[in-house]
């Protein structure tokens, strides 16, 4: 037995993200915890291993659906949640033992596009051989493709901002080489690290500070870390880039929800693959009402999808009035 395990309270700290889906945080994290403290410390179960459990208990989800009859049609439901709450746990554990790896990372991935796979082909293919009705082959499909769409969707728009970012962090850098200029920093990390900031307080206090900022020669001295006087001057402000400010003046009322949502580490993104995959493969087998489930899951994640697509546009624009603003300052200076 591990005895280099911490206190549960400290297993949550160190396990548990900052954000995550609210069937996470709700349903599966106080479930899940406990079990990762007990794992970590009594066992040597690797998070490899784990999620190979993970992915065969999502197998026997499967066999089940397959059957078609509503109680095999609830077991399926029971052992798919098994499913997720132990692919759940394997991230945790490599985190508080610090088991985790690359390639553990990838089967993970890959393993959780399988299941959904084989368990949405299977349940609706059970209907189908249980009713006959066409309509489930076309559900098995759709559920396939959403699937793929959203981790395509997220991989491509991670992508991008990582792009943007990395664009205004070059730029800054070459600012701060010519004008030593502070260090930058993303509204959407401050927001995440403290949600319940007043914002609106926070940036105009930024540019106040900005406006009034010294230029002379100890200034400049001091923003290196050593004041004219040899004593070591505080540090600058971190510069604050907003690539949703033309999204939040849009939608004000979304601070205050995505605050609230955070504050209980739910992510503002409510309907995301982990709800969809509930909504099809617990919601819609518990109730015997797989057809309507399905319909309204997709629907709902299609929604949130085209909710990020339109946010990724409006931070594009943001993005480009950042370079543009960059260029004008560098003209002006060589002015």
């Amino acid at each position: 037995m591990r005895r280099d395990i911490p206190p549960l309270a400290e297993v949550r700290r160190i396990t548990q993200k900052k954000r995550d889906a609210w069937w996470t945080v709700l349903l599966v994290d106080p479930v899940a915890t406990p079990l990762v403290r007990f794992t970590a410390r009594r066992t040597n179960i690797t998070p490899n291993q784990i999620t190979w459990g993970a992915f065969l208990l999502g197998l026997g989800s499967a066999a089940c659906f397959a059957l078609g009859d509503w109680k095999w049609l609830a077991l399926g439901a029971v052992i798919y949640h098994l499913s997720f709450i132990l692919d759940c746990m394997d991230g945790k554990v490599a985190r508080l033992t610090g088991q985790g790896s690359v390639f553990g990372a990838w089967l993970d991935f890959v393993f959780d596009r399988i299941r959904v796979m084989v368990c949405g082909v299977a349940l609706m293919g059970g209907q189908y051989d249980r009713t006959g009705d066409t309509l489930y082959i076309w559900l098995a499909l759709a559920v396939v493709a959403l699937d793929t769409l959203r981790y395509i969707n997220s991989l491509e728009i991670f992508k991008i901002r990582h792009s943007m970012r990395k664009q205004i962090k070059s730029r800054m850098r070459a600012a701060r080489r010519a004008q030593n200029e502070a260090e930058l920093a993303f509204m959407e990390d401050l927001l995440r690290e403290n949600p319940s900031a007043d914002i609106e307080q926070d940036l105009q206090r930024a540019a106040g500070e900005a406006a009034y900022a010294p230029e002379t020669a100890e200034g400049v001295e001091g923003a290196e870390g050593i004041g004219a006087d040899g004593e070591t001057a505080p540090k600058p402000k971190a510069q604050v880039i907003d690539l949703h400010q033309e999204f939040r003046r849009k939608f004000p009322a979304y601070l205050r929800a995505r605050s609230f949502l955070l504050r209980h580490r739910i992510r503002a993104h409510l309907i995301s693959g982990i709800e969809f995959q509930m909504g099809v493969f617990m919601i819609g087998p518990l109730f015997d009402a797989v057809i309507p489930a399905t319909i309204v899951s997709g629907a709902l994640l299609l929604v949130f999808e085209l909710a990020i697509i339109y946010k990724l546009l409006l931070s594009t624009r943001d993005f480009t009035r950042t370079i543009d603003s960059f260029e004008e300052e560098r003209v002006a200076a060589a002015a």
